[in-house]
């Protein structure tokens, strides 16, 4: 038998069906819509939990002339009466805004004529439709007008481009008799790239009339479904917009469509025989709480699954955080006080924070205080929560979702803290000067000092190896601040594997091994240390390497504490 092809980064709804890939049916997401009526309709969902191909399946079940074979099969199919009314019933204009970008405004700009023309060109019929003027003919002809500049872009104003929705779903209804359906996928996106390229309020204003004209006074519209990240506020976007229904993470209302419930992670690990590998799974990829359902983020669980259909022992890793979310957590960091460094820390052991949440913010509020930095990591996925006070729907419980993310916090706290240390030249010469010169007291005050200053890992959920491994980090990055040492992680000797390990120009060889000391019994984690460090024969390498002098200290930990013995 062969088996289905797992949908890799496949966003349009109807190659599930003609390349046989594996599909997660969402399509009862149809149903609710309809039923629960709303004019215009933005979902707000973090990146990669299937947003896009759920727009590229309304397209594919409303639009005038779509396969109804596309959802033989699918559990829409069920409901004939609302197949029969409509299935293949109307005109879609469906467009993604993820590209439109640029270093000025005016590349922007272009990007957009560019989504906008291609899209018209879909619709060619209209040249020769009978249904039409001459003059909408033209007027249809100017949205597709490819220019001579770079790229080839269309040639159609920027004032056209603005009233361009409205006016092709006024030529759409008078060709058809019937009103459009319009999809707007990633409508935020142009506002994040303006804000971090320094054109924000020209998009903004731009964004507002454009969507705006086929939202607000568009009489062809019949109705509108609009996604993103963050729910931008209606002050900045939606000004004067009242029939804008806005469903988001935290709502109960389609809660199931967004991602991969418990049952479909179960039917998708039976299907591929991968069932020994749910519990793994569940810890790195699921926690996250939309409405009242545990959700798991579908771009990792197919890409682990792919990965384990060719490689069984493949570990799990981190296949979702991205470069701009991460930055977010990075200033956040950057700009901590005590409270947030403690809160942060509270978050890596597994515990909650309780925050008012804002469900809508413009990019500029972003970073105006640490407390929207908050609301933009819940409602992008780097947090998941819930509501916790009936009287005041903004305040939520937030935690770190699932082992993905909570691995990325580290990292990231060990690279902020290390990039923090290095600003201190004077205080981290003196830390590394102690190592070699044998001074445990000034090793252990200083190490100390730096513990109190950072985020500590104390969390009993989490492995004690995965403990060792982050103050291993924070340690191998002071250290690594000696250029004129060869300073190595995990060095491989006749043994295993020495924590950390160092060569100096004077030929002083240093070899460290590090505990974490679970039940706070920090010299027993040293004696430990020590004793791993002569049975393993960890220093023999560093004798071949030509050092002269050999030092071997045992360092152990628990949370802000540290103590360090040298044998």
């Amino acid at each position: 038998m062969v088996r289905k092809k797992l949908p890799i980064g496949i966003e349009n709804f109807e190659e599930f069906s003609s390349e046989d890939f594996y599909y997660v049916d969402k399509t009862l997401f149809i149903k609710e819509l309809l039923q629960n009526w709303g004019k215009v309709n933005l979902f707000t969902r973090p990146r990669r939990f299937g947003k896009s191909l759920n727009m590229s399946m309304l397209k594919s079940f409303f639009e005038i002339g779509s396969d109804p074979a596309l959802f033989e099969g699918l559990k829409i199919a069920q409901e004939k009466d609302l197949c029969e009314r409509y299935m293949g019933k109307f005109p879609v204009i469906s467009i993604s805004l993820k590209g439109v970008s640029g270093l000025q405004y005016d590349a922007a700009v272009a990007a957009l004529r560019t989504v906008i023309g291609n899209e018209a060109m879909r619709f060619q019929f209209l040249k020769e439709s009978e249904r039409l003027s001459e003059e909408e003919k033209e007027t249809y002809a100017r949205l597709i007008q490819i220019g001579s500049g770079e790229g080839g872009i269309y040639s159609m104003t920027e004032d056209m481009a603005v009233s361009s929705l409205k006016t092709l779903s006024q030529l759409l209804e008078k060709h058809y008799g019937q009103k459009a359906i319009l999809l707007v996928d990633e409508y935020d996106v142009p506002l994040d790239k303006a804000f971090q390229s320094g054109y924000y309020d020209e998009m903004v204003s731009l964004i507002r009339s454009f969507l705006g004209n086929a939202l607000k006074t568009n009489d062809s519209l019949y109705f509108a479904v609009l996604t993103g990240c963050l729910g931008i506020s209606k002050e900045s976007i939606f000004t004067g917009l009242n029939n804008l229904k806005v469903h988001t993470i935290s709502d109960v209302r389609y809660d199931e469509y967004f991602g991969f419930t418990n049952a479909d992670v179960d039917e998708i690990l039976k299907f591929y025989g991968l069932t020994s590998y749910k519990d793994v799974i569940h810890d790195w990829y699921d926690g996250y709480r939309f409405g009242r359902t545990d959700v798991y983020c579908p771009w990792d669980v197919i890409n682990y699954c792919d990965e384990l259909l060719a490689d069984p022992s493949a570990p799990p890793k981190n296949y979702w955080a991205n470069t701009s979310g991460n930055d977010l957590i990075c200033r956040m960091l950057k700009n901590a006080n005590l409270t947030t460094k403690n809160e942060v820390e509270e978050l890596l052991n597994g515990g909650q924070v309780t925050k008012r949440i804002k469900q809508e913010l413009t990019y500029r509020e972003i970073d105006d205080s640490i407390e929207n930095v908050w609301s933009v990591l819940y409602a992008t996925g780097y947090l998941t929560g819930m509501h916790v006070e009936r009287e005041d729907a903004n305040i939520f419980r937030l935690w770190i979702p699932n082992g993905e993310i909570r691995k990325l916090f580290y990292e990231l706290v060990e690279d902020w803290f290390r990039e923090a240390t290095r600003s201190d030249t004077s205080r981290i010469s003196c830390f590394c000067a102690a190592f070699p010169a044998g001074d445990t007291s000034v090793i252990q005050e200083m190490l100390s000092d730096y513990l109190w200053d950072s985020i500590s890992v104390r969390d009993t959920a989490v492995r004690r190896k995965m403990k060792e491994n982050f103050y291993h980090g924070m340690l191998l990055g002071l250290l690594q601040n000696q250029d004129s040492w060869i300073v190595k992680s995990n060095a491989e000797t006749r043994g295993g594997y020495s924590d950390i390990s160092i060569q100096t120009p004077e030929r002083t060889g240093i070899v460290m091994e590090l505990k974490y000391a679970e039940d706070g019994d920090l010299e027993a984690a040293c004696s430990k240390a020590l004793k791993q460090i002569e049975e393993k024969k960890y220093a023999e390498g560093l004798k071949r390497r030509g050092m002269k002098k050999i030092i071997k200290y045992g360092i152990s930990f628990w949370e802000k504490e540290c103590m360090v013995v040298m044998a």
